[in-house]
């Protein structure tokens, strides 16, 4: 009876931790919708749930691992069955991602208790709900809780291989090997990175209170649970092989393109998952975590083999690669988490007369404090409308139904409806100065695509309406190297027309920030009033728009 009551409070803070960490997640989840402005969540998970009710479970695309589509597929099977899923889609496609991008914020939640299972498994409770508060406010976990991707869904097998390995590392079960190699399977089918989890495994096995024939027979296991698990997510990578290798392959070669992402800040790799740490996760926890990681490496080093060598590894690979997104680095932020909230325990309970209840509050509140602050800004801006919404508004008042736009890639097609949407209006000019348009170039190849004389191209053809966002149009600013001719086109188009309409995120007198990918979709920043890119639309003077 003793023991059940001093667990009490251990559970109902670790609950109460859970329901805030699903409040942040749910509140916003609404953004956008019905359109989908996020490409990646209008263009991987969902649809590709969605059409597997229309033929097999091959998913024909191995680019981003498939295991998310598979849950959400049965999700939305379990909800509403293949007719009326097939039918909403057309009817509310809003709908659907609610619900997908809703059960997405679950599996997120789910995850700050399974991080408090590991902290009782390595360390004790204390530790466990200092890690789960941290995960429940950091600002980049909360910001993919949002969305239907597989980001922050992939913490969930992440911190469950880890309490498998913790479990190895005490007592070396032949069960903790299971779940270890069970779950890294599983998290390597949400994506291939969160595959790193490989690592604690193997230390915990070298590290195993157990004989060295038992360790081997454990690896064995878990490797064999491992192979299993990924392929019950991602079967058709067995089935069609040769189509996942060269899906890997093409993957590979977009990551190390050193011109593919025009944009990108031309910084070092590891500076820039260094910065990102310090508002993805916290400034605060990424030096306790740093500090942490020493101190435990001289008390308790066996642990401290099970938590380092992972982050330290997967940033060395992720740094020699030639693109970089915060949220690739989600995967091992449950390691870094851990090793925050172990410092900051440690550090408090040294000062004298202070109990555990107010050792994990106060850690709490350091290592959360700025994550909780950008989380709920982050959270009110999208529940604002986005700036495509209030754009599209004002055309629907003022540019006539069936007029021929040239509207830049920030939206889905469905946006642009009422108009003859010339996306990617480029053209071919020959000797004689005539036009022959071209097909739609990719949407990282856009921005190199434009050129000053698509203004003319434009009015002679009758696109007398142009819509630019910052999505797009900030890139080339960031490298004009990389793409001067669409600086001139830019600049030219400023001259030769007049801004109708301009909207942006910003609050008024903002200083106007330089474009940044992840400021770009997280609206991160206190400065953001909105969602959504700032927005100018441009009517042109010339030729059949005179």
């Amino acid at each position: 009876m003793c023991a059940v009551r001093s667990a009490r409070p251990f559970w109902l803070t670790l609950g109460a931790i859970m329901a805030g960490a699903l409040a942040l997640r749910v509140w916003g989840t609404s953004v956008g919708l019905p359109y989908v402005y996020n490409v990646d969540e209008g263009a991987h998970f969902v649809p590709r749930a969605v059409g597997m009710f229309d033929h097999d479970y091959d998913p024909g695309y191995f680019i981003n691992p498939p295991g998310l589509t598979y849950l959400l597929h049965g999700l939305l099977w379990l909800r509403w069955g293949g007719d009326e899923t097939r039918q909403l889609v057309f009817e509310d496609p809003g709908a659907v991602f609610a619900y997908a991008r809703v059960s997405v914020a679950v599996l997120a939640t789910l995850a700050v208790g399974l991080i408090a299972w590991v902290g009782t498994r390595l360390f004790d409770r204390r530790v466990a709900l200092v890690a789960a508060a941290l995960l429940a406010v950091a600002f980049l976990p909360v910001h993919y809780g949002h969305f239907a991707l597989n980001d922050a869904a992939l913490l969930v097998p992440v911190c469950l291989s880890l309490a498998g390995a913790a479990g190895i590392l005490a007592k070396g079960r032949l069960r903790d090997y299971l779940l270890a190699g069970l779950a890294l399977g599983v998290a390597a089918a949400f994506k291939y990175t969160a595959g790193i989890v490989l690592v604690p495994l193997l230390a915990a096995a070298v590290l195993a209170p157990t004989t060295w024939r038992t360790r081997l027979g454990g690896v064995a296991v878990a490797l064999v649970a491992s192979l299993a698990g990924f392929l019950a997510l991602n079967p058709y990578a067995l089935l069609s092989f040769d189509e996942f290798r060269g899906a890997l392959n093409e993957q590979s070669a977009a990551s190390s393109d050193t011109g593919g992402k025009l944009g990108l800040e031309l910084i070092h790799p590891l500076r820039y998952y260094l910065e990102t740490l310090g508002w993805g996760l916290g400034i605060v926890p990424v030096v306790v975590a740093t500090a942490g990681g020493v101190a435990l490496a001289l008390r308790h080093f066996r642990i401290a083999l099970l938590l380092i060598p992972a982050p330290l590894l997967f940033f060395a690979f992720m740094g020699s690669q030639e693109r970089f997104f915060a949220r690739w680095a989600l995967p091992v932020y449950p390691f870094i988490i851990l090793l925050a909230a172990w410092g900051a325990v440690r550090l408090l309970e040294r000062v004298p007369r202070v109990g555990p209840a107010v050792v994990v509050g106060v850690a709490a509140l350091a290592l959360g404090a700025q994550g909780l602050v950008y989380s709920v800004h982050n959270d009110t801006v999208l529940t604002l409308p986005d700036t495509r919404e209030d754009a599209r508004e004002w055309m629907l008042a003022n540019i006539p139904a069936g007029a021929q736009v040239v509207i830049e890639p920030i939206a889905p097609d469905a946006w642009s409806e009422p108009w003859v949407k010339r996306a990617t209006s480029h053209f071919r000019v020959n000797e004689n100065g005539n036009t022959t348009p071209l097909p739609a170039p990719k949407l990282e190849d856009y921005e190199r695509t434009l050129r000053p004389y698509l203004i003319g191209a434009y009015e002679r053809s009758g696109d007398c309406w142009v819509v630019t966002g910052s999505i797009l149009s900030g890139r080339p600013f960031v490298t004009p190297d990389r793409a001067p001719y669409a600086i001139r086109y830019y600049r030219a188009l400023e001259r030769r027309a007049e801004r109708v309409f301009a909207i942006s995120p910003l609050a008024e007198g903002a200083k106007e920030p330089p474009f940044s990918f992840d400021d770009s979709y997280n609206w991160r920043p206190l400065t953001y009033t909105r969602p959504g890119p700032r927005i100018a639309i441009y009517r042109l003077r010339g030729g059949r728009c005179a």
